[in-house]
């Protein structure tokens, strides 16, 4: 990581704080549960800037906060990569300022006569988001394998992500893909089952390039335009409290917790290594989220507004 731009200077930029009686608070919307786990040291330590009071909020699902991005009611949000990308091209003018979540996938199965990604032809694996990017990162792998993921394999959705790792304990399920925390509680809960191979490493190879992309920050490009400087230190603030939680997996388990996310502390713990908490600025970034897109389009390319974002569709600190 590139951490020269995101140094938080002890003067906030003069342009960044002569807008602040027009826009004296801002809230920073998140996801609740592993997409928020990132980002908990900053409820209960808020960025503190002259000025402006930060305010996080917490929203049960993706689309509630696409929903206030939309309205322009949210300025800053926690957003999937394709639903960020098909709000801009819907005519919103966002952008993403840095991924903040990257692939943490798990395949597995009770199966004996699945040892790899290739013998999954013929066979029923639950997948965890469908029309997301659990869906299509599992689509360009089975084809990078020779598998036709329209003919030579059932992909079923009916389950939610909890509800997959619960029938793969309970062996209701032989196959399943799901991400952090669910796949951890699978091992806790069923630690003969196998997992096969590594989905981030299987994606890599896929598409020659580097590991996914799952959670982003966006901004209203408006409000990153005329208060540059408050924008600095909430990314500064956001970077830090992901170091924080990749540093201190236990006591962010337990914060968690106390969010009422519905994580149980020692869930949360266990999941924060294999979670793929990074902060990657939009600048170094691109590239893996193009790769993504490049799979959106080939399976849905209405599920990110039908081409790929444009230039200004990245956010880069001035």
């Amino acid at each position: 990581m590139n951490k020269k731009y995101f140094l938080l200077f002890p003067a906030l930029v003069l342009g960044g704080l002569v807008a602040l009686s027009a826009q004296s608070s801002v809230t920073i919307y998140g996801i609740r549960g592993p997409s928020g786990i990132g980002m908990v040291r900053l409820f209960q330590q808020p960025p503190r800037i002259p000025g402006v009071e930060v305010k996080l909020e917490a929203l049960a699902q993706a689309d509630l906060v696409a929903a206030r991005i939309i309205s322009g009611e949210a300025k800053i949000g926690i957003l999937p990569p394709n639903v960020a990308a098909k709000i801009a091209a819907s005519g919103r003018d966002i952008q993403v300022a840095a991924v903040i979540g990257r692939g943490m996938l798990s395949l597995f199965t009770a199966d004996p006569s699945i040892r790899g990604f290739s013998d999954l032809k013929g066979k029923t694996v639950a997948v965890a988001g469908g029309g997301a990017t659990p869906d299509y990162v599992l689509r360009r792998i089975l084809m990078s394998h020779g598998i036709d993921p329209e003919a030579d394999i059932q992909l079923d959705y009916s389950l939610a992500p909890p509800e997959i790792a619960q029938a793969l304990i309970a062996g209701r399920i032989s196959t399943g893909i799901i991400p952090e925390p669910f796949a951890s509680l699978v091992r806790a809960g069923r630690p003969n089952l196998r997992q096969i191979g590594d989905v981030q490493e299987e994606w890599i190879r896929a598409v020659g390039g580097e590991n996914y992309p799952m959670t982003v920050i966006v901004v209203d490009r408006a409000f990153a335009r005329e208060q540059p400087g408050v924008f600095r230190a909430i990314l500064n603030a956001c970077r830090s409290s992901i170091e924080w939680t990749v540093a201190h997996p236990a006591e962010a388990g337990a914060l968690t917790e106390t969010l009422d996310w519905g994580l149980r502390a020692p869930v949360a713990s266990m999941a924060i290594p294999r979670s793929g908490y990074v902060f990657i600025p939009a600048r170094e970034a691109r590239a893996s989220l193009e790769a993504l897109y490049t799979a959106f389009l080939e399976f849905s390319p209405e599920s990110i507004g039908g081409k790929l974002p444009e230039d200004t569709f990245y956010y880069y600190l001035p």
